[in-house]
């Protein structure tokens, strides 16, 4: 065996221990969140039972997988629907071409359309009067 092997032999033992440790702790606080948790989607309502309950799936609230509180303050459980949902608005946001504060410039434009509606109205009003 050359040193390319062997070196890439290591890696992927690398990788592959990390993956179970990753595994491992998802299962984890998995099964402490369906013990704290009734099997219902926090989002839609639907209820999971029997071999279903794999569908639902642990949200951290504040997006930090590795923040995993014994007593479940940073969990949700969600359906796999609902969970894709939320972190596709997280990524949306994220994409965003305006910021939080020019959104709120945008929307409170200086822009009045029906600013001078009543001098109008008047006018028109007075002209129609003259006829």
């Amino acid at each position: 065996m050359n040193k390319k092997q062997g070196k890439t032999n290591n890696t992927d033992d690398f990788i592959a221990a990390i993956r179970r440790e990753k595994a491992n702790l998802q299962k984890a606080y998995r099964d402490a969140a369906l013990k704290l948790y009734p099997p219902v989607c926090a989002r839609c309502s639907r209820e999971f039972t029997g071999k279903r309950i794999r569908e639902l799936t642990v949200h951290h609230k504040d997006h930090n997988h590795d923040n995993n509180p014994p007593d479940g303050s940073n969990w949700e459980l969600l359906c796999i629907y609902c969970h894709d949902n939320e972190h596709s608005r997280n990524l949306d946001s994220q994409w965003s071409i305006f910021t939080t504060n020019e959104k709120d410039d945008a929307a409170s434009s200086d822009n009045k359309p029906f600013a001078n509606l009543a001098a109008m109205l008047a006018k028109k009003t007075g002209n129609e009067k003259r006829s």
